[in-house]
């Protein structure tokens, strides 16, 4: 397995990161959809860059970034709210190591008792990814989300920090 770390995103990670979301691949699966422009960017980096309750990471492997994490506790501090993307083009993988990796940053780290998540209804493969991570799923919001041709339901997820030192200790992940 590749060496992999998680570090914090820092300004000079912009561009990059704005290229990743912009991709069409990544795009699509967003509540927004639109191309984000990097005034637009730089702007939202700066909202909430300094807030303690967010946390903003790069996910690496072998000294090249791969994936960007985002972990917020606005609503509750031992609770947060993760979205996440690997880099388009990744290898087969990636976003399974980057989604431990997060995991562990955000259950050892940052000491949180759960990790929740959201996925549109139709992108199925988010669906999978939290429930191979051994996320459960808590809810569907109804018609949650209009995209601006139809609504969709919104896919809830939730994993307790005794859920994920369970898995990890099995070595079932």
């Amino acid at each position: 397995m590749p060496e992999s770390l998680i570090r914090g995103m820092v300004e000079s990670d912009l561009e990059m990161v704005l290229s990743w979301r912009n991709h069409p691949d990544v795009r699509r699966y967003m509540y927004t959809t639109h191309e984000i422009a990097l005034k637009e960017h730089r702007a939202w980096f700066k909202s909430v860059d300094e807030n303690p309750d967010v946390d903003l990471l790069i996910y690496e492997e072998e000294g090249l970034p791969k994936g960007f994490v985002n972990l917020s506790r606005t609503r509750s501090r031992p609770v947060a709210d993760w979205g996440f993307y690997v880099a388009p083009g990744s290898e087969k993988g990636v976003g399974r190591r980057l989604g431990h990796s997060a995991l562990s940053f955000a259950f050892s780290a940052l000491s949180l008792h759960k990790v929740c998540g959201q996925a549109l209804d139709f992108n199925d493969r988010s669906v999978r990814f939290h429930l191979s991570l051994g996320f459960r799923q808590e809810g569907r919001l109804r018609d949650q989300h209009y995209d601006g041709k139809e609504y969709r339901d919104v896919v809830c997820f939730g994993l307790l920090e005794n859920e994920w030192e369970a898995l990890v200790s099995e070595s079932v992940l």
